[in-house]
């Protein structure tokens, strides 16, 4: 849906009319809730789980908070126009389609959200939902709120492409994706180029994520061949569509008799996951092992859909995501959209089936996949789609309905039907996309195939299932997490593993334990060896690379020298050309070269160690060899233009030519053919590191002049680069003898804004190390050696430690931290790193506790900070009444934070002042995180739930039932959120029914101790759980019922859930999708273990009669930290016996005065 503005917008320029394929760029205007500033301290939060990989940021800036209130913003609009669609793309917002407009039926294909609102979804914040996003090279999208570069290119037959394109912000490799409409076709076509820029493997998914807006009678549909559908990682499995298990909490064998009625007129099952209707809670399935090309969905009451087709060779993930049809979902619903759109997803996947699921791309290696979607109308969901066409058999009331959909005019289509009797049934048709073949048949036995035949050719077969037939069902096995590295019986599985947990960037779990296991038993192994060498080289130690390349070549060769994979010397030559080893790193390479996987990728290091010494001539000799294995290598195009060009020879022009047709948004490519490289500086960046490397320095000179203009338009949330590129350039200038110019470059770079300066390339720590002192041959090794006096420059220690910490070099971070404070003693960003460092690695709170005053007294307006040192207060155990009179001198710093208000909020409660927190959370718009739900709500309900023990404790039945109703009734316009359909509320409802037995209603009263009695499990932490906190009130619940036996045997069942547990080494679930705690701190996992167990230590005393050691628990100072000690702690003084006997109508004092006496 869009507004009329936007719509009148999409009008063609009269200079394009009469084409059959117009394309244009403009602008449009829309109401956009624009992100606040990013942090302006680095977040690495490398133990955050996201989509159920690494939620690392670093180096993108990270951002908390959206505007509350929506402004006119300006977008530009990339259009494409046929007869049949018109598609707008936004290249600002990472070049996803906005709109795909069916021109037939005026209805959006996809859902087409009508504002930009960003909720706090993705990576590092901004997240939009509607349209297609395209996810790469991890889910979502790292840079989905930053800008691509983009061009409109009109092809040889009169299609037109909007080509997006970007370097994304990991690892740099290189992305883009081309939009295409084609005359009279009603296919949607996305043409997707991802290029490995880098030296060194890398690893991504590509996902394209499709939003459609739905209802009670949208269906999603898939292939007749799934049968399973796996959750994230595949940790858990389902039949498909009908659940034959629970899945995602959600018993859905037990709802197969909930019977609705669809627009269509049939009834199903709530048991079936392909109606959107039927899932209550955030649900993703990805569909297993179809040999299909297609999937997608339809919408039964307005009779359009859509169709997705790829080649399932490569294409082989299909997904649907939900937030799920109950408030819980549409609370987040409401944070993406303002015209109370309900949406799904459905994702398609190419070389990937699952999230996680990676996939590797070589350097210098391009992967090219197509895309395809087309509208479906009036036929319903279909059995089989291809390109050219979809089909539908459905059988109703004896008679067999046909439904035909293609993809552009077909004069004379044949319609074959041919039944399991031999009985054949042809028609004849005229059909366009706009128009679908509909028919019914009678008298036609089961199965029928279906065949679509024009101008002699088939376009498509579909033979429906046979109804005598059982479906086959393939179970599949949930995947399994690793064993330890101690307990895993091989070598090779051992070295395996590692590479398995490296692949998938496991958030939780490291690969290198599994690989020193594996050189323990085998101090040779080739893949263990590698392994590491590869996680060293990264890290900038290539002196440790170096030694386990050099023991995994000697087992290579040790027979033979000549082996059949030659990664182990491509990455010797990697080393050693970081090393400044030339000539030895060339031969290493030479001998890479001798197997073809790495014949290009080693060509082309060749090719730059020539062309930096100016053997032009030879450089050309090694990229014809690497033309010959990787032909789209853009790299090699370029050098080769640079080399020609130094020969004089006049073929350049049509290497310049070929390489442009094939990538009009190469960077190197287009600074080369006279254009600016791009519009981002970070990617003009990446050009002048690429000119550098091949002795460019002239032209590497005036691609940072142009970076350093592209970072006076740099977007909010891109990584800055003024300091970096002045450093940059001050080498440059030095090497060229222009001393005086290198050394004010130097100078600037200690001058200029660094806010959101986060290195993230090795080049960037190299450059920042030699401003330090480093030699220019591997200045990475031994980061120490450039402490040994005042450091040179403070700005690029501090810089330095910012990179060395993100790749795990931590004490050297802070050696660099602690230098530059010894400069700057007002670096707040360097001592605040340094307490970070001192507490999450060395465990030193008192260290860290130092280190943040020192950060807060240089930065005393910061928030964050502010925020940062009381949670470390909360850690060191400082008491709540202490860490509120610290907020309470400077209120408004955590006024500007949502995550500070909750804590505040909370602290109130806990200190008595439950109506002050309240008031607090009313007066705030709270704006969640996904997977991090559930904050916001708490405090919410403690604090109702701490008035409504007031009321209780002096009798005031009515006035506590009010606050336990709203307790349980949040609003979701105020808090952002509401309660998770699983989670346990049995707390609430008990003391609800407490509140109403109190006021004299007792039908009332047993109502709410009947819900909170039939409660089981509980939902945290983003898991379902068999028992939690809440099980001690459910107890309570049967109690009060009458019911003891099985109060009895639900006490005991905690008791031996809380022994398990109790014994149980604490560890975050392997399987964990989203655990987005944005916590700084780590706490340990063994004492927040205890912590609980000694919270359930004190429910069981309760529930056993023993309130003496219940109250010696609670009030234990190592039960201050729990939120439910606090709470239980309150109910016990103001209830007294009440809390386990249950109230008493009419008894003479209050509980409270009966508590105290």
């Amino acid at each position: 849906m869009l507004t009329a503005e936007t719509a009148s917008e999409m009008t063609r320029p009269p200079e394009l009319e009469g084409l059959e394929v117009a394309a244009w760029d403009g602008w449009t205007t829309m109401p956009t809730y624009d992100p606040a500033e990013p942090e302006q301290l680095p977040m690495y939060l490398d133990r955050r789980v996201y989509q159920g990989s690494s939620g690392r940021v670093y180096p993108l800036p990270f951002h908390h908070r959206i505007a509350e209130e929506p402004t006119p913003r300006r977008w530009r609009a990339l259009h494409l126009q046929n007869e049949w669609l018109h598609v707008v793309v936004l290249p600002e917002l990472g070049g996803r389609i906005h709109v795909a407009r069916d021109r037939v039926s005026g209805r959006d294909l996809f859902w087409a959200n009508e504002v930009v609102k960003p909720a706090l979804v993705g990576l590092a914040g901004p997240w939009l939902a509607g349209g297609v996003e395209f996810n790469w090279p991890q889910h979502h999208r790292p840079a989905t709120y930053l800008p691509t570069d983009w061009t409109i290119v009109t092809e040889d037959d009169r299609s037109a492409v909007v080509w997006c394109s970007d370097h994304d912000p990991f690892a740099r490799m290189k992305g883009m994706h081309g939009v295409r409409l084609r005359a009279g076709s009603s296919r949607l076509e996305v043409d997707v180029r991802l290029y490995n820029r880098t030296e060194r493997t890398q690893t991504f998914l590509w996902w394209a994520n499709v939003a459609a807006r739905v209802d009670e009678n949208y269906q999603s549909f898939f292939p007749h061949d799934v049968t399973m559908a796996a959750d994230h990682a595949k940790r858990a499995v389902t039949a498909f569509p009908h659940a034959d298990r629970p899945y995602y909490g959600i018993d859905y064998p037990a709802r197969a008799g909930d019977l609705s009625q669809a627009a269509d007129g049939t009834s199903r099952g709530a048991d079936q996951l392909d109606w959107y209707r039927n899932i209550p809670v955030p649900t993703s399935y990805m569909c297993l092992d179809s040999s299909e090309d297609f999937f997608g969905g339809y919408d039964h009451g307005t009779g359009l859909g859509f169709v997705h087709v790829a080649d399932h060779q490569v294409a082989v993930g299909k997904k649907q995501w939900t937030w799920g049809n109950s408030p819980f979902g549409h609370a987040w619903d409401a944070n993406l959209a303002d015209d109370g759109s309900h949406y799904i997803e459905l994702m398609a996947g190419v070389f990937t089936d699952n999230q996680p699921d990676f996939s590797y791309l070589a350097p210098g290696e391009t992967k090219t996949f197509r895309q395809t979607w087309y509208p479906l109308r009036d036929i319903g969901p279909v059995d089989r789609a291809g390109l050219e066409a979809a089909v539908r058999l459905h059988r109703v009331n004896g008679e067999l309905e046909v439904g035909v959909v293609v993809t552009r005019a077909r004069t004379g289509l044949e319609i074959e039907l041919i039944d399991a009797d031999g009985t054949r049934r042809s028609d004849v048709v005229d059909v366009d996309p706009g128009h679908p073949h509909q028919a019914r048949h009678a008298g036609l036995t089961a199965p029928v195939t279906l065949t679509l035949r024009s101008e002699g050719e088939v376009l498509l077969s579909w033979t429906e299932p046979d109804p005598t037939a059982e479906r086959p069902s393939t179970e599949t096995d949930p995947a399994t997490e690793p064993p330890a590295p101690e307990d895993i019986d091989s070598v090779e599985e051992l070295a395996l593993t590692g590479q398995h947990l490296e692949l998938y960037r496991h958030p939780t779990r490291e690969p290198e334990p599994y690989w020193r296991e594996a050189l323990r038993r085998d101090p040779e192994h080739v893949g263990a060896r590698t392994g590491l060498a590869l996680r060293a080289l990264r890290a900038g130690r290539s002196a440790e690379a170096e030694q386990h390349l050099l023991v995994a070549d000697s087992r290579l060769r040790r027979r033979h020298p000549n082996p059949q994979d030659t990664q182990v010397l491509y990455l010797l030559g990697l080393v050693r050309e970081t090393q400044g080893r030339d000539e030895e790193a060339y031969d290493a390479f030479g001998r890479a070269s001798w197997t073809r996987a790495w014949r290009a990728a080693a060509g082309y290091r060749m090719a730059r160690i020539d062309a930096r010494a100016g053997r032009h001539a030879d450089a050309l000799h090694r990229l014809a060899d690497v033309a010959r294995v990787e032909p789209e290598h853009l790299q090699a195009a370029a050098l080769e233009l640079l080399c020609r060009r130094h020969l004089g020879d006049p073929s350049a022009e049509d290497v310049l030519a070929r390489a442009r047709r094939l990538d009009p948004l190469d960077a190197w490519l287009r600074f080369l053919d006279g254009q600016l490289p791009s519009e981002d500086a970070q990617t003009c960046l990446d050009v002048a590191l690429e000119l550098t490397g091949v002795g460019e320095t002239a032209a590497a000179l005036a691609v940072l002049d142009l970076a350093e203009g592209r970072e006076d338009f740099r977007p909010l949330g891109q990584t800055a680069t003024r300091p970096l590129l002045s450093l940059y350039r001050a080498e440059l200038l030095a090497g060229l003898g222009r001393d005086e110019e290198a050394r004010a470059a130097a100078r600037r770079a200690g001058e200029v804004d660094a806010r959101w300066c986060f290195p993230g390339r090795l080049q960037d720590a190299a450059v920042l190390a030699r401003a330090l002192g480093a030699g220019s041959d591997a200045p990475l090794d031994d980061l120490g050696r450039l402490l040994d006096g005042v450091p040179a420059s403070p700005r690029a220690a501090t810089l330095l430690g910012l990179w060395a910490y993100s790749v795990g070099r931590h004490d050297e971070a802070a050696a660099l931290w602690k230098a530059a404070t010894a400069v700057v003693p007002g670096d707040a960003m360097a001592w605040r790193n340094l307490g970070m460092h001192r507490v999450n690695q060395r465990g030193d709170l008192d260290g860290g506790r130092e280190a943040y005053r020192a950060a807060c007294a240089a930065e005393p307006d910061d928030a964050r900070l502010r925020y940062e040192q009381d949670q470390l207060a909360a850690l060191a155990g400082e008491s709540a009444t202490d860490r509120l009179t610290a907020w309470r001198q400077r209120p408004e710093l955590a006024g500007r934070r949502d995550d500070a208000s909750v804590e505040v909020a909370s602290l109130m409660v806990s200190t008595g002042e439950a109506e002050a927190a309240l008031d607090l959370l009313r007066r705030r718009v709270f704006q969640p995180w996904e997977g991090g739900e559930g904050k916001v709500l708490g405090a919410w309900e403690r604090a109702h739930l701490r008035l409504g023990l007031d009321a209780l404790a002096v009798a005031r039945g009515a006035e506590a039932a009010e606050r336990f109703t709203s307790a349980l009734t949040p609003d979701p316009t105020v808090l952002g959120e509401t309660r998770h359909p699983l989670a346990a509320t049995a707390q609430l409802h008990l003391l609800l029914g407490d509140a109403e037995a109190l006021a004299g209603r007792p039908d009332r009263a047993e109502a709410a101790w009947r819900e909170a009695a039939g409660q089981r499990g509980d939902f945290q932490a983003m898991a379902t759980q068999t028992h939690s906190e809440t099980t001690f009130w459910v107890v309570l619940a049967l109690r009060r019922l009458g019911r003891t036996e099985e109060a009895t045997r639900l006490t005991e069942e905690l008791r031996r859930f809380r022994d398990q547990y109790a014994t149980e080494t604490p560890t975050v679930d392997y399987f964990a999708t989203s655990l987005p705690d944005l916590l700084l701190f780590t706490e340990d996992p063994v004492t927040s273990r205890n912590r609980r167990v000694a919270f359930f230590d004190a429910q069981l005393a309760l529930l056993d009669g023993d309130p003496d050691r219940a109250d010696a628990l609670l009030t234990d100072p190592e039960l201050s930290a729990s939120t439910h000690a606090v709470d239980l702690l309150a109910a016990v003084r103001d209830l007294g016996d009440a809390l386990l006997d249950g109230p008493r109508p009419g008894a003479a004092e209050p509980a409270r005065e009966r508590a105290l006496s």
